[in-house]
Parts: C-alpha cells; sequence; structure tokens
C-alpha cells in the first residue's frame, strides 16, 4: 500500500470520527442553549466572525443616499429608534433595560461611540463609510439568532436611511437633545409614521 494511499485513507477515517462526534454532540444535547449562560469562546469567536463577514460582504454593494445629514432624517429617525429601538439599544443616560440584562449575546449600547459597545460605528456620512452601510444593511435584513429583527419587510429604504442618519448622531446627544430629537408631532402619528 502506498504512502498517498495510507494518507487518504487516515484522512476519510479522521473525517468519518469527526462528522460521527459532531453528530453525537449535537443530538447529546449537552451544549448549554439558555441565554442565561455564555457561549465558550471558541463558539463565540466561531459566530462573531461568520456573522461580520457576512454582513460586511452583503453590505459591501450597498450605496449610501446624498442626504445622510439632512434634519429631516434625523428627526423621522430618531422617532423611529424611540419606538423600535431604544428598548434594547438604550437611550442616552440609560446603561441596561431589562432586555439588555435578558438578551445573550447582549444588544450593543448604541449610545455609546463604536469602540466603546465593540461595533463598528460610522466616523462620517460623506463618503461611503463601510459602518454605514453595515447599520443600514443590520436593519433591514436583521440578524439571526440575535433578537434583531429584520425591519426591512415592513419599511421602505428611506425609512430605514432615516434611521442610519440618527444613529450617526445618537453617540454625541444628551438625554435632553434626545427626548427632542424623538419626539413625533401629531401629525407622524396620524400618517403611520
Amino acid at each position: 500500500m502506498s504512502a498517498l494511499t495510507t494518507f487518504i485513507k487516515s484522512l476519510v477515517i479522521t473525517a468519518v470520527i469527526v462528522l460521527v462526534g459532531g453528530g453525537l454532540f449535537l443530538y447529546s444535547g449537552l451544549y448549554p442553549m439558555g441565554a442565561d449562560v455564555p457561549h465558550n469562546r471558541l463558539t463565540y469567536w466561531l459566530l462573531e466572525t461568520l456573522r461580520e463577514r457576512s454582513v460586511a460582504r452583503a453590505a459591501s454593494d450597498i450605496k449610501l443616499p446624498g442626504d445622510l445629514n439632512a434634519p429631516e432624517r434625523l428627526l423621522a429617525g430618531g422617532a423611529d429608534y424611540n419606538d423600535m429601538c431604544a428598548g434594547c439599544h438604550l437611550k442616552p443616560g440609560k446603561t441596561q433595560s431589562d432586555f439588555t440584562l435578558g438578551l445573550y449575546p447582549a444588544p450593543p449600547n448604541l449610545t455609546l461611540a463604536g469602540d466603546k459597545h465593540g461595533h463598528e460605528h460610522a466616523d462620517n456620512t460623506e463618503n461611503d463609510d463601510p459602518a454605514i452601510k453595515r447599520q443600514f444593511w443590520i436593519i433591514k435584513h436583521g440578524i439571526k439568532a440575535s433578537g434583531m429583527p429584520a425591519w426591512g419587510p415592513g419599511h421602505d429604504d428611506e425609512r430605514i436611511w432615516n434611521m442610519v442618519a440618527f444613529l450617526q448622531r445618537l453617540p454625541r446627544l444628551t438625554a435632553e437633545q434626545y427626548q427632542i430629537l424623538t419626539a413625533r408631532s401629531n401629525s407622524s402619528v396620524e400618517h403611520g409614521h
């Protein structure tokens, strides 16, 4: 028997053992799935890497609208953020909520600068910043098994861009500024916004 044949047989046997062992582990129910027990480091790293690479690839071709700094976007996006996002991603002055305590992984506190909550944050709305594209894609499509819903089925791209525009300002807002920018006018409520 040649060395190559022996190597191939060893490789096949190893692959079968890994597959059978993996299958047995999956069906054993031994891995803790409760949100109150963190993943082990390897699982966490694998899931984080998969998520970040997938979002970066999917968001790379998104084209930014030219007016992300428009005041109308900030006001519309702020009201939507307050209604749909603040329960998990918090408001200025808050450090936790029932959702942040109970979700795993914990949702990032978007009132903090990106380097403080562990996710990319856009620094500039004037160019094709990958962090801005990432935010748009995540809001539109959500993240599987994370608690982050896909808002795209019920919200058009314009509305999602408004939320992205608001996110660029959120880390610099005081609690008072946030309150002013997130208040909905009666006409907005009547029109379903």
